[in-house]
Formats: structure tokens, C-alpha cells, sequence
């Protein structure tokens, strides 16, 4: 089965509001299309498998915390099951939403779109022919609504407009409330609060002023409407349903000045009181608020990056921070109120701040810019990125966290790598500098630098980690570095265009480099740098990339050609035509058809599998095609995006888009200049951010397999996306016969032929089987059963260890099968190294992440003894001197016991 997408690295928040889950120890946040869950109690980040057509710009999440709606940008919705991570349900709301929230009893939800309100009944636990049943439509606010917030028994909810209105509408008809209009506010309404337990309200506007409302009710006096008059009402609004093609439910329809009959004995609000925030002029744009109403905090955020605690009703000043200089999106607190969450979309960062301790649980950042390149460490365990905003981000992939970011560099960053330890990052940048960075102190301890300064497009480091090589973009050389002297060691001349590409050979000291001249050379490392080879090709080459033996050469050219080469003889060995596999798409701004553009597209990116059967290749689309390189056929494409928020999706352009003058895109609103919209030139990567609408252009810039032969990466527009082979139920038998069952397995361990019954598990190739066959073996027969296996399930039992050790709590007992197995079988394992690499650095990457996680255990626990020795001597010192010689003698056993 191919691999199934697993996660989303490098991009942490994009838009729309953070939701803290039920229990407070994980953040929901929303991420283009998907969305991330960050359990911030056990360090971990999961990406949710499942993807709206557009940007996400709303979530609601139920009081359970089970269930969650999603709303795009155009008003499509998903609701989603937190659970099972499925979609339960599809609803389209045919116009933007702003807000989403559930009652806090669950049963209901309310939207928020245009001027208007919709309350809409909670999917239940029963089965429903549809999800969303409409109960009411509230009219009031002139304007766009913007937020929403209940009260605590769920009686009533507040919305806040554009038109600086607040109203007030119950969610039942009681006879005292059905609306109330709040005014007193100069500008948007951001955000409103209602007291606990209580119907008295705060107002949060967008010039940073406070409103506190107190009602002359509580939530108690609400009186329930006479039946006579509910029924009338109900009746009347049927007879409106039917006349309407929609349904809208029963309407409530708010007025801004009622007249004294119709406010009668009815609930009544008084402001008590009016506070401003930007008493020094500092604060003037208020962006996003959150109030958490057991501890009265209220937390503020402002287009400047600062934010505020403060302490309600008295609005008493706690904290006045900044936490970065962009406009701060979305708050949400956790239900303790000791976290807080920040999410700023211009630079992609979500923090968790815990304000009592001032301390941060929580801080990423993505890429701002677009990633470029990508690197996986030798034992698959880390990541390595490098951006356009010239950064080099390392990232961890089973937490999905960012742990280092290093910022020397002043420009682009171009390419990264690993060298072979796992220790060091390279990185090259159009800054005209190569640097090398520690993993150990996290610090930058080589910097490399050519005589003239040079942009450097790419980048190789040899497998002993000795020779470092870079490619220049302007002079045409390839320049050589020694990793120990940090000195140049040689200018390799030769190429006449710029160099797109290098690879070392894994096994020989030869370096492959490809330029956009036509040709490949092959340098001998040790022979003086001299030229080995040189390969024509029929076009401008892109990317080479060698088979991990070393025996093969892989070349992607400009014609959308993948050429395969014996280097050792400089023989073409085959060729895949993959420019029809890449299927372009339209962007907005093209004058002509995706099919047209496609003529001139190719492949930009190449990687070999672990094994070297498949290759990877990506480039300017949404697809990233594998090919089995025997064959020379595709095996699968793979669909990176589903984001139509990005340009150049679709294949052809939208014909609702579309009027007599072309498509809608090419009309600048508002533009003003006489031209109209420049047509960007031919050669630019991205679009231009200073058009009014700006999209982001679909694309794969960089692919690598993981060397342990279970997943794949690519870096594209919307983030790293990891691709992994799926561990769910798959029944795939090996060499199986009539006799191999469940029950004759059984029966042969309980006659306590292990080797027999593990041999009869592998062929009938059930994981759950096969661990309690494992589990059944004694830890003293360990070593027998490890002798006698046969060599072919030797290799399918040290898969099963590396898989079985990421979740099994017998770490001991795993250990004791993984050191028997790699003694007994070492010398005939070697002789298969090439083939059985991908499994062995599985499985030292599973022992690794455990040896990382109990040596901490292990050092805190000396640390308490030691602790807790040095506090007991103290003591026995002090003792020692107050009592008598005879319990001097217990106190010195005392001690000895401790010891």
C-alpha cells in the first residue's frame, strides 16, 4: 500500500481563532486547509487527515469536546469528529461566516454571516438525516457580525457588529428577553463577554474601549413565554417557511429604538462603566480579546504585538507585554485560564504563554517566506529546513516541533544537508556563504566563503563528512571546502551556466555536478579534482541525484526528461517522459491554457526510495509523481494540496469567473492606474505581494526519502508535508499455506515450539499475532529461538522490533531480542547491508528516542537521590549532636539503608 499523509511540519498557524480543547492540555489551530493539534502535555503535534477546499477562517469546537466545525472562506463547512479524526458531515453556508460557537450544555450552535445570526440545533447522538437543523434567524445589526459568546446556562448569546451595536437575543422565547440592542461604542466591536453565571456583559471595540453593562435581571428571572403566544408565533413561522425556498427557521427580528410598550417589562441594561486602554496613545487597534470567567481575565491583543492582563470588573492592569511586531490574530485560554494562546498570522506563530509564571509552554514559528529545501538526518529521526526568509529550522518528526532555528544567514537560503554523523547541518544562501551548525551547542562554528563573493544554488557534502561542495550561480564554479580547516581547497571550473545541482556518490569520493550548459560532470575527488566524465544531455539540466549504492545516476533536464546513466561507463540505462505526469494548472493571471504552459514545465526536484527501486520528482504543480526505475512507469501520484486558496490549482479557470472582457482576476478593483493589471514577466516564481489580492502559487520545491525506508517529505507552499507508510489493519499473508491459522499457532506455542509458531505468525502476517507469539517466548529462550530462525525471517523480525518498540512499554524484553538477533546474525545481515539499511536505521531510531527519554529519567532520578542523601545526612549531623550514643547507632543504619 502506498504511504498516507501523516503530517504538516514548518507551518503552525495560518488564520482564523485557536481553540483550546476540553481538558486544556491541547490547542486546535487552524493551518490553511487542515488543521493541527498541539498536545502541549506530552510535546506533540498531529495534523488531522483531513483537508476543506479553502483556508480555514472559523472553528467551533463542542463543549465534549468531540465534535468540531470547520468553515472556510467561502462558508463551506466540516463537521469532524475529534475522535475518530473523520468528517461526519458536509453543510454549505453559501456565503462567508465570521463566527461559529456551541452552547456550553452542546445542544446548540450559532453562525454568525452578513448582518444576521442563525441558531442551528447541535448534532446529537443519534442518527439524523441532516446534521444542521435551523431553529431561528436573529435580525438586528446593521452591519457584518463579528463575535459571538453565551451565557453559562446556555439561555442566552451575545453578538457584536461592525455597526458598533451589541445585541443581546435569547435562544428561547422568554417573554422578559427576546433582544436587546447595546450601543456606546465609537467603533467595530471586537469582542463581548458575558459575566458567569449572570447576564451582565462586557464590550470590547476595535479603539480599544471597554464597556461594562450591567443587567437589572438574573439569569433565574427569565420568564418563559405563555404557550398561547409561542404557539401563534411558531404557526406564523411555518406559514413563512413555506412561502420561502429556504427554510429559515423561526425569525427574530431586533429594533435599535423600540418603543416604550414594547420594553415594558423587560430586561433592562445600564452601562456602569467605560474604560480605555490606550490612555498614552501607544494602543489605537485593538485585534482580538478573550475573557476567562472564573478568574474575571481578560487578555487583550493589539495590532502592534502587544497584549494586556487585566482584571475585571476593576480592570486592574496584571501584565503589559509584547510577544512580537505583528497584529495578534486570535487569543484563546485554556479552561484553567493558566495558559494562553496567541496566534499571529502575518509571521505564522502560535505561542503558549503561561502568565503566572511568565514562562512560555509553547513557541513556533514557521518559514515566512516559502521553504526551499529539505534534508533528513542519517537515522531519520530530524528534519532540516531552509527558507527564503533565511532561515534554517531543524525540526524533530515524531513531535512535529521546531527545536532550533539559526538565523546567520542574510539572504535566502538555497540548500541544506546532513553530513553523515547527524550532527552537523549545512546550509548554502544566495548571502555568498556556506555555514556549518552544531546540533550539540545549537551554535554556527563554520562559516565558508568563496574569494569573490558568489550566490551558492546548491550544495553536497561527501559521505565521511570531510569535503564540503557548493555551486554557484553566477560564476559557473563549483568550489571545494575542507570541513576540518573550514580552508577552500580548490575552484573546479569547467561548466558554462550556472550550476543547478550537486551529488556526491555514497560510495566512491565522485562528485556530480549539473548545469544549466547541457551537461553533467563527474569529478574524482581524489584524483587531483579532474573531470572523470562529462554526460550530454539534450537540455538545461536541473537536479542529478545518485542511487543510494552509488550505481546508478538519476538527471532531470528542462525538457521534462528523467534520464537514468551507468556513470561508471557513461551509458544511458533508460529514460522516463514525465512532463504529462506533472499536470499543470491554470493560475488566475495566465493568458494561456494549462496544457500550453505545460509545454515548457519540468521536474525540479529528484529523489531516490531507500532501497533505490522508486524514484521521487516534484516541481511546479500540486502532484508529486513515483516511479519504479526498472520498469520506468509511474507507480502513484500523490495530490500534495486540495487548497484552491492557492493559484494555479485547477486546470482549467472557473467560468462563474469568467465574463466577456476574460477572467475577473485580470480586474484590479480599485487599482486606479490606467493600465490596469500588469501581467507579471515571464520567470517570476511567486506572485506580486503588493497586488490587492494575492495569491500564493501551488508548488514542490524540494522531495527526500527518509533513510529508514518508511516515509517521505516535500516542501511545498502550504508547509512540509510528510508522507508514511500506513500501520492500520492490513492483512498481507506471506508464503502462506492451508495449515497456517490462528488456532494452530496457538496450539503450537502452548507445545512451546516458539521458532515454529513465530515462522507460522510472520507467514500469516498479523501484527497483533505476531507480538503475542513474541511475548509468549521466556527471555532465557530468547537466545535458542534467535539461533535456529531461518535467515529469511530474521530481516522480517528485526522490521517488526523497530515498528513494535515505538509503542510497546517491554522495552527490556525488545532489547534482549534486537542484541540477539544482531550477534547471532551479524555477519550474514552485513553481506545484505545495501538492502537492509532502511530496516536497521528503523529500528536505531526507535532505540534511540527510548535511550534519549530514559537517560532523562535516569539523570533526574540520581539527582533526587543524591538530593535526598545530602538532606538526610544534614539531618542526621544535626540529630547527632542533640541525642544520646544510643540512637546514634540507628541513625548510622538509618544512613547505611539510604546508601
Amino acid at each position: 500500500l502506498p504511504p498516507q499523509f501523516s503530517g504538516l511540519l514548518g507551518t503552525v498557524y495560518r488564520r482564523g481563532n485557536l481553540s483550546f480543547t476540553r481538558d486544556g492540555n491541547s490547542l486546535l489551530s487552524p493551518v490553511g486547509n487542515r488543521i493541527s493539534l498541539f498536545d502541549l502535555k506530552n510535546n506533540k503535534c498531529e495534523t488531522l487527515p483531513l483537508a476543506t477546499r479553502l483556508n480555514i477562517v472559523c472553528v467551533g469546537l463542542s463543549p465534549d469536546g468531540s465534535l468540531a466545525i470547520l468553515i472556510d472562506e467561502e462558508g463551506a463547512a466540516l463537521l469532524v469528529s475529534l475522535i475518530g479524526k473523520c468528517v461526519i458531515h458536509q453543510f454549505y453556508f453559501h456565503k462567508p461566516v465570521h463566527s461559529v460557537s456551541f452552547s456550553p450544555d452542546g445542544k446548540k450552535f450559532v453562525v454568525t454571516k452578513d448582518n444576521l445570526a442563525y441558531l442551528y440545533h447541535a448534532p446529537g447522538k443519534k442518527r439524523e438525516f441532516n446534521a444542521f437543523v435551523l431553529d431561528k434567524t436573529y435580525y438586528g445589526p446593521y452591519d457584518e457580525t463579528t463575535c459571538i459568546d453565551w451565557t453559562d446556562d446556555s439561555k442566552c448569546f451575545a453578538v457584536g457588529s461592525k455597526d458598533m451595536s451589541t445585541w443581546v437575543f435569547g435562544a428561547e422565547r422568554w417573554a422578559n428577553l427576546i433582544y436587546y440592542s447595546l450601543g456606546g461604542h465609537k467603533d467595530v466591536i471586537v469582542a463581548c463577554f458575558f459575566e458567569e453565571n449572570s447576564l451582565d456583559l462586557y464590550t470590547i471595540s476595535q479603539d480599544a474601549a471597554l464597556c461594562v453593562w450591567q443587567c437589572d435581571t438574573e439569569l433565574d428571572g427569565l420568564k418563559p413565554m405563555p404557550p398561547k403566544d409561542a404557539a401563534k408565533e411558531k404557526k406564523a413561522a411555518e406559514d413563512d417557511e413555506e412561502l420561502l425556498e429556504e427554510p429559515k427557521g423561526e425569525e427574530i427580528h431586533g429594533k435599535a429604538d423600540p418603543s416604550e410598550q414594547e420594553t415594558r417589562n423587560k430586561v433592562k441594561y445600564s452601562r456602569v462603566a467605560k474604560y480605555f486602554f490606550n490612555k498614552e496613545g501607544d494602543f489605537n487597534n485593538m485585534t482580538a480579546a478573550a475573557y476567562h470567567k472564573k478568574t474575571h481575565l481578560l487578555v487583550t491583543g493589539f495590532a502592534s504585538g502587544i497584549f494586556h492582563l487585566h482584571e475585571l470588573p476593576d480592570f486592574n492592569l496584571i501584565h503589559s507585554l509584547s510577544i512580537s511586531d505583528q497584529r495578534i490574530a486570535s487569543i484563546s485560554i485554556n479552561c484553567t485560564g493558566d495558559w494562553i494562546a496567541f496566534g499571529c498570522s502575518g509571521l505564522g506563530q502560535l505561542l503558549v504563554w503561561e502568565w503566572q509564571s511568565e514562562s512560555y509552554v509553547l513557541k513556533q514559528q514557521g518559514h515566512f517566506n516559502s521553504m526551499v529545501s529539505l534534508a533528513y538526518s542519517p537515522d531519520g529521526q530530524y528534519i532540516v529546513t531552509g527558507g527564503e526568509d533565511g532561515k534554517v529550522k531543524v525540526w524533530n518528526t515524531s513531535s512535529s516541533f521546531c527545536f532550533v532555528t539559526f538565523t546567520e544567514h542574510n539572504s535566502g537560503v538555497t540548500a541544506v544537508t546532513f553530513t553523515s554523523t547527524g550532527y552537523v547541518v549545512l546550509s548554502a544562501s544566495l548571502d555568498g556563504t556556506v555555514r556549518a551548525f552544531d546540533l550539540h551547542r545549537y551554535r554556527n562554528f563554520r562559516t565558508f566563503t568563496s574569494p569573490r563573493p558568489s550566490q551558492f544554488s546548491c550544495l553536497a557534502v561527501d559521505s565521511s563528512g570531510e569535503i564540503v561542495a557548493a555551486g554557484s550561480q553566477d560564476s559557473f564554479e563549483i568550489f571545494i571546502w575542507s570541513m576540518q580547516s573550514g580552508r577552500l581547497l580548490d575552484v573546479l571550473a569547467g561548466h558554462e551556466g550556472p550550476i543547478s545541482s550537486l551529488s556526491f556518490n555514497p560510495m566512491k569520493c565522485v562528485l556530480a555536478s549539473a548545469s544549466w550548459d547541457k551537461t553533467v560532470k563527474l569529478w574524482d575527488m581524489l584524483d587531483s579534482w579532474r573531470t572523470k566524465e562529462t554526460l550530454i544531455m539534450n537540455s538545461d539540466v536541473l537536479v542529478v541525484a545518485f542511487r543510494p549504492d552509488g550505481k546508478e545516476l538519476a538527471v532531470a533536464a528542462l525538457n521534462g526528461q528523467i534520464t537514468f546513466w551507468d556513470h561508471e561507463n557513461a551509458v544511458q540505462t533508460g529514460s522516463i517522459e514525465g512532463r504529462h505526469d506533472l499536470q499543470m494548472g491554470r493560475k488566475e493571471l495566465d493568458k494561456i491554457t494549462a496544457k500550453q504552459a505545460a509545454k515548457g514545465k519540468s521536474f525540479t526536484t529528484l529523489c531516490y526510495s531507500a532501497d533505490g527501486q522508486s524514484i521521487l520528482a516534484g516541481g511546479l504543480s500540486k502532484f508529486v509523481c513515483i516511479y519504479n526505475v526498472k520498469e520506468q512507469i509511474l507507480m502513484k501520484k500523490f495530490e500534495i494540496s486540495c487548497n484552491y486558496s492557492l493559484d494555479a490549482m485547477e486546470e482549467y479557470l472557473d467560468r462563474r469567473k469568467m465574463t466577456e472582457f476574460g477572467s475577473m482576476a485580470l480586474i484590479d478593483e480599485g487599482g486606479g492606474g490606467d493600465e490596469g493589471v500588469a501581467i507579471p514577466l515571464p520567470g517570476v516564481k511567486r506572485g506580486d505581494m503588493s497586488y490587492r489580492h494575492f495569491k500564493p502559487e501551488i508548488r514542490v520545491t524540494c522531495v527526500r526519502f527518509c533513510p529508514t525506508g518508511r516515509s517521505w517529505a516535500a516542501t511545498t507552499t502550504e508547509g512540509l508535508l510528510l508522507y508514511s507508510l500506513d500501520s492500520g489493519l492490513i492483512f498481507d499473508p506471506f508464503e502462506l499455506d492451508i495449515d497456517v491459522t490462528p488456532s494452530n499457532i496457538h496450539k503450537t506455542l502452548s507445545q512451546k515450539e516458539y521458532t515454529m509458531a513465530i515462522v507460522m505468525a510472520f507467514k500469516l502476517n498479523e501484527k497483533k499475532l505476531i507480538q503475542e507469539v513474541i511475548e509468549a517466548v521466556p527471555s532465557s529462550e530468547v537466545d535458542v529461538v534467535c539461533s535456529s530462525l531461518p535467515d529469511l525471517y530474521v530481516e522480517k523480525l528485526l522490521e517488526f522490533l523497530a515498528s513494535a518498540f515505538e509503542t510497546s512499554c517491554h522495552l527490556e524484553f525488545y532489547l534482549i531480542w534486537a542484541h540477539k538477533l544482531l550477534m547471532l546474525h551479524g555477519q550474514k545481515l552485513k553481506t545484505r547491508s545495501v538492502k537492509l539499511l532502511p530496516v536497521i536505521q528503523f529500528l536505531q531510531k526507535s532505540i534511540q528516542r527510548h535511550f534519549e527519554d530514559v537517560s532523562k529519567l535516569c539523570e533526574w532520578n540520581i539527582y533526587n537521590i543524591k538530593y535526598a542523601l545530602a538532606i538526610s545526612q544534614q539531618r542526621g549531623v544535626k540529630r547527632l549532636a542533640e541525642e544520646t550514643p544510643g540512637d546514634e547507632e540507628e541513625l548510622d543504619s538509618d544512613s547505611d539503608y539510604l546508601m
